[in-house]
């Protein structure tokens, strides 16, 4: 496909040599089209790009704020939520999770637990300053996770329940009298109460240490033979027999790292309308009084719960699980409990292992439905009545999340637990396809990385995961202060984590790049505002058999193939497909949502390609494709089936309804992966954007007036490496009409023209660089629809200088050398730019350090800074500075450079900072550079520089890990010292302008 030819009729040639000129390029990046003086531009232009330049904070990135419950000072807790609010973030996550707290017993449950009266009025406090700041609050279902309600036992209805066995083998011929065989699984402690289902016999056919297997025609039903918990039996007198005894009855699961309350707290049953209702309920008559319910509709977000983590040693279940079963599945879970039974996660036992396998489906499904009914709605609308919108991480079991994406005002995701970016594509796909905006994520949690996590690798991380369709973050995390026990620099809720390093991180004003933040901000706030304007937009749709995500199974050829060139893609399980919103017009398929422009149809990922389908799925694709709407089938479809533990007429009928699809001249059906693309070709399906193979990923957003493109050098998956990007993207417009490209710039707020570009109708071809873990964003609309000044009729096509820019009625052209450059103009002239001199590349390599060590202060959370001047005739990282061997802190790097009487108006710079090992603010001539990107070292510093001496000041902002290491030697002194600061090389890249009179 890297073949694929361009529309355009100009020279790609001269277009790409002259944008690859090193160190001269304009091509569209973060900063990269700044004006000549390279300062923030204020609110101007139409009502988007005022909007964008300064997002309400509501658009602003989130904290998962840590609290030891209620042990927290009122006073603290409104400084806490100024010091986010002050730095530009939108709001936090009240989250009563203290895993590294080792002195348990001071945490105090009684007087300051979850939910007791001093949590209370610390809520209230943070609220109230919320309010006060122009932030806000979410709140947490219960102390930690999963939602667990303080007073609960294991015991009651309420409770999350278990299903568990007794077992005894017999030889064949014996006689088991006795009382029933008891669990096998121990009940954990506080579970009294025992339920017996039923009591089975059943022939061993084959043993093993995985799943050994089971004769299903020989299971015998024995409920009936017992007698006040005794059974008589004789095994038959051929083979091994197993005689199951099957109880109902608590878990006895607690939320994480408790205790969190007195008394102690069990988790809810999520299935059952009782343990939602355990919820609500505790909520309504113990914290939801009149002052704390006008404080949550001025100042409250969300009602948030955390990911569905229920565990147990056995086998999940909830009461009335086998009538609704039948009643969804029309058949009796009871036959086949034998093969649904699992200890430590693991299945025992199988049957037939394609039926066993159908019906774990259809238990899963059960499960996920009930889960939906019970738990999700209920609670929803719920918070409604609140003022709230409901926030949940709708995962961890096999339930259909993806369609209960649709069903949240907010799902969330999140980067630790998700394996690649389709683990958000699945998400994103049920929340576009129900028509809601926000799929927000648990973002930046890394495992053993406390105290060592820099901004430039956050933003690689989200960067990425934006543009899978997140489009708001919720940072892990921000700790309050302190905690019984914390050492310095504070109480981190993951640090240490079982004695080890931990989870990061423990953002706020203890981090040295603290004072960096606001910008990062900033940008943030811009880019999240970007990503829930409008509509998502995706080129293709790949039915899923399983809504699951959180598995790192995706698309294969879609990553492989497909994203690299600028196909985008998303994911629908049955559920959300044959929902009655999911309509055809217009040849797209939800066409005021993603607007899919064909399904790919594959077996079933999760079940060895099995060619599966629902039968209400396969009829609506029958349907759709019969009414043109294309479609690829991968695999061999010859011989499908209906999902589940299906009857003949259900398989019958998925079969001719796909038979009938493949009939239609709008599908084809291909035996690999490989063949998908060129089956697109046939049936009329391009990209929205295209470009060569790279790891460029994208989001399109289609809103009222624009379409808008946030490009991103980002990873598939954390482990893929990234490279500077250089190359050409071609974009194409939703509308027509006399639309032009502009780059919305994230880190300034500023908005300009695009000045270099080809158009062949709707479809603009542009040039982008991009370092990796960095963004732009491109929008393209009408003429004037961000600067009124800029709208000109003309802009360059084709030049062999490095690029241009458009100023009022003007065009400057830019190059890293003199001579005479070649400029084409979209009205059929060609202009000579002729740029008279350019000074050479200056390195520097002699600098003055002054650095602050951070160091532990009196108390827990007070640090001590230690000042020391360091000159550097060549740079190097702080462990190898003699006396910053063990230093984290700040330091400040300053330097001159004395340029020639040639350096005048006509001349401006990029400043290539090479690489910096933390965060970093830039002043030239003592007046700061906006655009400083921790993705993006190279700034352009415009005109800052100046004939004569000029002064730089870098400042770098390293992260805690090296002193640490020595303040808590027992954690951190057996990991290695890490490189931080400004390493460098420091070059000036002199470019000359030419300005154009059109």
């Amino acid at each position: 496909m890297s073949d694929r030819p361009t529309k355009s009729s100009l020279s790609r040639r001269s277009f790409i040599a002259a944008s690859a000129v090193a160190g001269a390029g304009l091509a569209i990046g973060p900063g990269a089209l700044l004006p000549a003086a390279a300062t923030q531009a204020g609110p101007g232009g139409r009502p988007a790009a005022r909007a964008f330049a300064d997002p309400e904070s509501r658009y602003g990135a989130r904290f998962r704020w840590w609290w030891p419950h209620g042990l927290v000072d009122p006073q603290q807790i409104q400084a806490e939520v100024r010091d986010i609010a002050r730095a530009g973030f939108g709001g936090m996550e009240i989250a009563d999770v203290h895993h590294s707290v080792r002195l348990k017993d001071e945490l105090d449950v009684e007087g300051h637990g979850w939910g007791t009266p001093a949590w209370i009025a610390a809520v209230k406090a943070a609220l109230q300053q919320a309010d006060r700041d122009g932030v806000t609050l979410d709140l947490t279902a219960g102390p930690s996770w999963p939602a667990a309600v303080p007073g609960l036992v294991p015991d009651d209805d309420a409770a999350i329940k278990e299903l568990v066995h007794g077992l005894v083998t017999l030889t064949a011929g014996q006689t088991y009298d006795d009382v029933l065989p008891a669990p096998v699984v121990a009940a954990e402690d506080h579970v009294e109460k025992t339920t017996l289902l039923a009591v089975q016999a059943v022939r061993l056919v084959t043993p093993s240490t995985r799943e050994s297997v089971l004769e299903q025609a020989s299971l015998i039903d024995l409920t009936a033979q017992v007698t006040d918990g005794r059974i008589t039996w004789t095994a038959p007198a051929d083979g091994t027999w197993l005689l199951f005894a099957y109880w109902e009855r608590g878990s006895g699961q607690l939320p994480e790292a408790g205790p969190h309350s007195s008394p102690e707290a069990f988790v809810v049953d999520h299935f059952s309308a009782a343990g939602t209702k355990a919820v609500t309920d505790f909520w309504e008559q113990h914290i939801l009084d009149r002052e704390m319910r006008r404080l949550i509709k001025r100042a409250g977000n969300t009602f948030f719960e955390d990911s569905l983590e229920i565990e147990t040693g056995a086998t999940i279940w909830t009461p009335g699980m086998l009538e609704a079963f039948r009643a969804r599945n029309g058949y009796d879970l009871a036959p086949f409990l034998p093969v649904v039974l699992e200890v430590k996660e693991k299945y025992l036992w199988t049957f037939d292992a394609d039926l066993t396998t159908r019906v774990r489906d259809d238990l899963a499904m059960t499960f996920s439905d009930l889960y939906r009914d019970n738990h999700l709605i209920p609670l929803r609308d719920w918070a409604h009545d609140l003022g709230l919108e409901l926030r949940i991480q709708a995962y961890g079991l096999e339930t259909d999340t993806l369609a209960h994406s649709g069903i949240l005002d907010q799902p969330e995701s999140e980067s630790l637990g998700f394996k690649n970016l389709d683990d958000y594509r699945v998400m994103a796909g049920g929340r576009d396809i129900a028509g809601r905006t926000i799929l927000s994520c648990e973002a930046a949690a890394y495992n053993g990385a406390a105290y060592n996590v820099t901004w430039d690798r956050v933003l690689t991380t989200l960067n990425s995961i934006y543009a899978a369709g997140v489009n708001q973050a919720v940072l892990h995390g921000y700790p309050y202060a302190e905690a019984p026990g914390a050492a310095w620099p504070g109480f981190a809720a993951f640090s240490p984590y079982n004695g080890a390093t931990g989870y990061s991180e423990a953002w706020g004003p203890r981090q040295p790049s603290w004072r960096h933040v606001p910008r990062i901000a900033d940008y943030m706030r811009r880019t999240q505002w970007v990503l829930q304007q409008g509509r998502n937009r995706s080129d293709l749709v790949f039915y899923r058999q399983k809504g699951w995500t959180a598995t790192g199974i995706g698309a294969q050829w879609a990553t492989n193939d497909g994203i690299p060139f600028g196909w985008s893609h998303q994911f629908v399980s049955s559920a959300a497909f044959v929902d009655r919103g999911v309509t055809l017009r217009d040849g797209r398929l939800v066409p005021e949502g993603p607007a899919y422009k064909a399904m790919i149809v594959e077996g079933d990922a999760f079940r060895g390609r099995r060619t599966t389908i629902t039968v209400e799925a396969a009829r609506k694709i029958a349907d759709l494709a019969q009414r043109g709407f294309p479609f690829v089938f991968l695999g061999d479809w010859s011989k499908p089936t209906a999902e589940g533990k299906a009857d003949a007429s259900a398989n019958a009928a998925v079969a001719d309804a796909i038979r009938t699809a493949l009939a239609q001249p709008s599908v084809r059906n291909v035996a690999v992966a490989a063949e998908i693309p060129t089956a697109l070709a046939a049936l009329g399906v391009e990209p929205q954007v295209w470009h060569e193979r790279s790891t460029v990923v994208h989001q399109h957003r289609r809103t009222g007036d624009a379409d808008l493109f946030m490009l991103a050098n980002g990873r598939h998956a954390e482990n893929r490496p990234l490279a500077l990007v250089e190359q050409e993207v071609s974009l194409t417009a939703t509308r027509g009409g006399d639309l032009v490209p502009y780059v919305l710039d994230a880190w300034t707020g500023e908005v300009r023209r695009v000045a270099v570009y080809r158009q062949d109708g709707r479809t603009y071809t542009l040039r982008i660089r991009l370092t990796p873990g960095s963004t732009t964003v491109v929008a393209l609309a009408a003429r004037g629809w961000a600067d009124p000044s800029t709208a000109r009729t003309d802009h360059v096509v084709d030049t062999d200088a490095a690029d241009a820019r458009i100023e009022a009625r003007s065009l400057v052209v830019r190059a890293s050398a003199a001579g005479a450059y070649a400029v084409a103009l979209s009205d059929g002239t060609t202009r000579t730019a002729t740029i008279d001199t350019v000074p050479e590349v200056v390195a520097l390599s002699s600098w003055t350090l002054v650095a602050e060590d951070w160091q532990p202060g009196r108390t827990p959370t007070t640090t001590d800074t230690v000042r020391s001047v360091h000159r550097l005739e060549a740079l190097a990282p702080w462990n190898e500075i003699p006396g910053l061997e063990d230093a984290s802190g700040v330091g400040r790097y300053t330097t001159t450079v004395t340029l020639p009487k040639s350096w005048d108006r006509s001349v401006g710079a990029y400043l290539d900072l090479g690489s910096v090992l933390g965060s970093y603010a830039v002043k030239v001539n003592n007046r700061a550079v906006e655009q400083a990107s921790p993705t993006d070292t190279r700034l352009d510093v415009g005109h800052l520089l100046r004939t004569g001496v000029n002064h730089i000041e870098i400042e770098v902002a390293t992260t805690l890990f090296n002193r640490m290491r020595t303040a808590q030697p027992e954690v951190f002194g057996a990991a290695n010292r890490v490189r931080s600061g400004l390493v460098g090389p420091v070059r000036v890249l002199p470019y000359g302008e030419a300005v154009l009179k059109v």
